[in-house]
C-alpha cells in the first residue's frame, strides 16, 4: 500500500480525501493557491505545497507545478479529487511515465469517455443506448443553426470537454441557438481550453440519473445502484439522492448493466459514474462517463456502507475489489444538498467574502454527514467554486431523510456571506419534491426568478412569534439584572406582547418557564420546551411532540427569524409602541430602474451598446462573467442608452452601475 498521496485538489474534496488516508494510515500531501493560504486543507494534511497565484489556470490546473509537488515530497501516488487535473488524460500519461500511480482511471479510458463526442460513439458500439443528435465538431453559429433545425427543438448546445454546467445550452429557437453556440464556446475555451462545441436533442420532461460504477484492473465490474441528479440549476446539480424515487427495479436493472458495459467497453478501472437522462415514461439515454470521484458521492456511501476513496486508493494499488455485484446491499435512502455562497433573491448569483460566522450541524451517528472545506473565517474566493460544503444525510426511508436534512438545514449557521440554505430548505419542503414529482426543469418552474423567502402563516407564524418573544424576554431579563435598561420584564413573568412582522401587528401572551414558555396566539394556546442559552443564534425548541430549529438573529430593535425556508423581520413591542408601529410611513425604495447593475461581482467581459443606441426590452446590454460562468444582462425596458459607466476588463462589485438610461 502506498505510504504518501498528494491531493491535487483543494477544498471539500481535499479535506475529504484526506479523512479516509489517514484512516489507512497513509500521509498526505496537500497543494494550495495564494488564495488557499491558511486553508482547512492545507492544515489537515501532513505536508503542504504552495503551487503558485490564485487562478487556477496558474496553479490547480498547471501539470508541472502538480510534478513538482510530488518530486518534492515523494508522494507515490496522487489523487486528482474533481475538476481541475481529474479528467486530464496527458496529466495521468506524464505520471504513469514517471511510475507514480494515478487513484482513478487510465489515460485511455480518460481519452474516450472524456471526449463527449467519441465517448457517445463508444457507447453506441457497446450496445448502450444514446440520445439523437450530431455527433460532430461544429465549425460555426451558421453550421450550428443548420443542425439544430435539422435535429429539432429544442436542443442542447454542449461543449465537448465540458462539465459542471460549464458550456452547456438549452435554445429552442436560431435566436437561442446562436447565442448559445457563441456562450458555450466562451465559457467552454476559458474553463477547460477546448472550445469544441456539438448538438444533441434536448430530451423534455427529463430527469438526470447516473450510476456508480466501480472496476479494478483485474476485469471486475460493479454497479453501486443510482443517484437521482435532477434538481439542477444552470445544469449545477444542487440537490441529490440515493435512490431514485423515479425508477422501478427492471429501469434499474438496465441501466446497471449497459453502465458496467460501458465500463468494460474501455477497460475502466476505478470508480467512475455513467450519467443518463430519462423521459417520463422511463426511457434512458447515455449522456457522459465521468471518470473520477463525483461530488455527489456521498449518498452512495450511505447507503452502501462503502468508503469509495478508499475503493479508489487499493484499485490504484493493484488490489482486486472485494465485493461482487451480488455483495452489493442498499440500506435506507440518502440525501444532499450543496451548501453555496451565493443569492437566492439574486437568481442565484455567486456570492464572494469571508465566513464571519460558521457553525455546522452535528454530525449525528450516520445520519448527518458534512463534507467542507471551510470554517469560520475562510474566504470564499471569486477564483473557485463558491461551494461552502456538502450537508448529506440518512434515513430509513426519503421521508426520514428529507426530515433530517431539513432540521440540519436550519441548524446551519452561515453569516458573512449570501448563502442558499433557506432555500435548499424551500425545496425539501416543496409537495413537488416531497411527492417525487420532479423533472430537470424543476428550479426553473418553481423559481423563475430566483428564490423569494416566503413569510410565516398558520401556525408557523405563532411559533415565529413565541421564539422571538420569548429571546426577547430573556435579553430584558439580562439588561434588567446588568442595569442597561428601565424595568423590563423578567423571563418567570406573564406579559403581553406585540408581535409586528411587516405592517401586520399580532398580540401574543407570554408566561415564561425554567424550561420554556406557555403562550396564547390568535386564540389558540401553545407550549414549548427549550433549553436556548442567550447569544446563540440557533434556537432549538420542541411543541408538543414536534421539535423545530429557528434561527434569531438580533438586528437592532428587530428580530431576524428563520425556519425552513421561511423568514421573517419580527419585532417585539408593548402595546403603547404596537399601537404607534402602524402609523409609520415608509420610505420608497430609490429608483433604479434607469440603470443596469452588475448582480454579482466579477468581470465584465463585454457591452453591446453605445452612448445614444436604442435599445429594446429584453435585448443584450452586457456579459458578466463570474464564477467562469457568463451572464448575460439584457435591458428591462425600451430606452436609450445615456452613459457608459464601465468598460470591458473592469472588475465589478455587486450592484455596481454598468449602464444608464436616459
Amino acid at each position: 500500500m502506498f505510504s504518501k498521496i498528494l491531493i491535487a485538489n483543494r477544498g471539500e474534496i481535499a479535506c475529504r480525501v484526506i479523512r479516509t488516508a489517514r484512516q489507512m494510515g497513509i500521509s498526505t500531501v496537500a497543494v494550495y493557491s495564494d488564495a488557499d493560504a491558511g486553508s482547512l486543507a492545507m492544515n489537515m494534511a501532513d505536508e503542504a505545497i504552495h503551487i503558485g497565484p490564485s487562478p487556477a489556470a496558474e496553479s490547480y490546473l498547471l501539470a508541472d507545478k502538480i510534478l513538482n509537488a510530488i518530486r518534492e515530497t515523494g508522494a507515490q501516488a496522487v489523487h486528482p479529487g474533481y475538476g481541475f487535473l481529474s479528467e486530464n488524460a496527458d496529466f495521468a500519461r506524464t505520471l504513469e511515465a514517471e511510475d507514480i500511480a494515478f487513484i482513478g482511471p487510465g489515460p485511455e479510458a480518460i481519452a474516450a469517455m472524456g471526449d463527449k463526442i467519441e465517448s457517445k460513439k463508444l457507447a453506441d458500439a457497446a450496445g448502450v443506448s444514446t440520445v439523437p443528435g450530431h455527433m460532430g465538431i461544429i465549425a460555426d453559429d451558421s453550421e450550428a443553426l443548420k443542425i439544430a433545425r435539422e435535429i429539432g427543438y429544442p436542443v442542447m448546445v454542449k461543449a465537448s470537454a465540458g462539465g459542471g454546467g460549464k458550456g452547456m445550452r438549452i435554445a429552442a429557437s436560431d435566436e437561442e441557438v446562436a447565442e448559445g453556440f457563441r456562450s458555450a464556446q466562451n465559457e467552454a475555451r476559458s474553463s477547460f481550453g477546448d472550445d469544441r462545441i456539438f448538438i444533441e436533442k434536448f430530451v423534455e420532461e427529463p430527469r438526470h440519473i447516473e450510476i456508480q460504477v466501480l472496476a479494478d484492473s483485474h476485469g471486475n465490474v460493479v454497479h453501486l445502484g443510482e443517484r437521482e441528479c435532477s434538481i439542477q440549476r444552470r445544469h449545477q446539480k444542487v440537490i441529490e439522492e440515493a435512490p431514485s424515487p423515479f425508477l422501478d427495479e427492471e429501469t434499474r436493472i438496465a441501466m446497471g448493466a449497459q453502465a458496467c458495459a460501458l465500463a468494460r467497453a474501455v477497460d475502466y478501472r476505478s470508480a467512475g459514474t455513467v450519467e443518463f437522462i430519462v423521459d417520463k415514461n422511463r426511457n434512458f439515454y447515455f449522456l457522459e462517463m465521468n471518470t473520477r470521484l463525483q461530488v455527489e458521492h456521498p449518498v452512495t456511501e450511505m447507503i452502501t456502507g462503502l468508503d469509495l476513496v478508499e475503493q479508489m486508493i487499493r484499485v490504484a494499488d493493484g488490489e482486486t475489489l472485494s465485493i461482487r455485484q451480488e455483495d452489493v446491499r442498499f440500506n435506507g435512502w440518502a440525501m444532499e444538498a450543496r451548501v453555496y455562497a451565493e443569492d437566492p433573491s439574486r437568481n442565484f448569483l455567486p456570492a464572494i467574502g469571508r465566513l464571519a460566522h460558521y457553525r455546522a450541524p452535528d454530525e449525528d451517528g450516520g445520519t448527518v454527514r458534512i463534507d467542507t472545506g471551510v470554517g469560520e473565517g475562510s474566504e470564499i474566493s471569486m477564483f473557485y467554486d463558491p461551494m461552502i460544503a456538502k450537508l448529506t444525510t440518512h434515513g430509513e426511508d426519503r421521508a426520514a431523510a428529507i426530515a433530517r436534512m431539513q432540521d440540519a438545514l436550519d441548524a446551519y449557521y452561515i453569516r458573512g456571506t449570501g448563502h442558499n440554505t433557506a432555500f435548499l430548505a424551500s425545496i425539501m419542503a416543496h409537495p413537488r419534491f416531497t411527492e417525487g414529482r420532479f423533472t430537470t426543469n424543476f428550479i426553473a418552474e418553481e423559481y423563475p426568478d430566483g428564490y423569494a423567502p416566503l413569510a410565516p402563516e398558520g401556525d408557523l407564524l405563532a411559533r415565529f412569534a413565541a421564539v422571538t418573544a420569548y429571546v426577547h424576554g430573556r435579553y430584558a431579563a439580562r439588561a434588567k439584572e446588568t442595569g442597561l435598561s428601565g424595568t423590563p420584564t423578567m423571563p418567570t413573568d406573564s406579559r403581553d406582547w406585540q408581535i409586528q412582522i411587516g405592517r401586520d401587528v399580532h398580540p401574543i401572551s407570554m408566561s415564561y418557564r425554567d424550561d420554556g414558555a406557555d403562550f396564547e396566539f390568535g386564540g389558540k394556546n401553545f407550549g414549548f420546551e427549550t433549553n436556548w442559552t442567550l447569544g446563540d443564534p440557533v434556537f432549538k425548541a420542541r411543541f408538543a411532540d414536534d421539535p423545530a430549529t429557528f434561527q434569531v438573529d438580533r438586528r437592532g430593535i428587530s428580530y431576524f427569524v428563520t425556519h425552513r425556508g421561511v423568514e421573517a423581520d419580527v419585532r417585539v413591542l408593548t402595546h403603547r409602541a404596537g399601537a404607534l408601529a402602524g402609523l409609520m410611513p415608509i420610505k420608497d425604495p430609490p429608483d433604479l430602474s434607469r440603470f443596469v447593475l452588475s448582480p454579482m461581482p466579477g468581470l465584465l467581459v463585454s457591452l453591446a451598446v453605445e452612448p445614444g443606441m436604442q435599445v429594446r426590452a429584453g435585448e443584450e446590454v452586457a456579459v458578466v462573467e463570474a464564477m467562469k460562468m457568463e451572464n448575460v444582462l439584457r435591458a428591462s425596458a425600451d430606452g436609450v442608452v445615456k452613459v457608459l459607466h464601465a468598460v470591458p476588463g473592469d472588475s465589478l462589485r455587486v450592484d455596481q452601475a454598468i449602464i444608464e438610461f436616459e
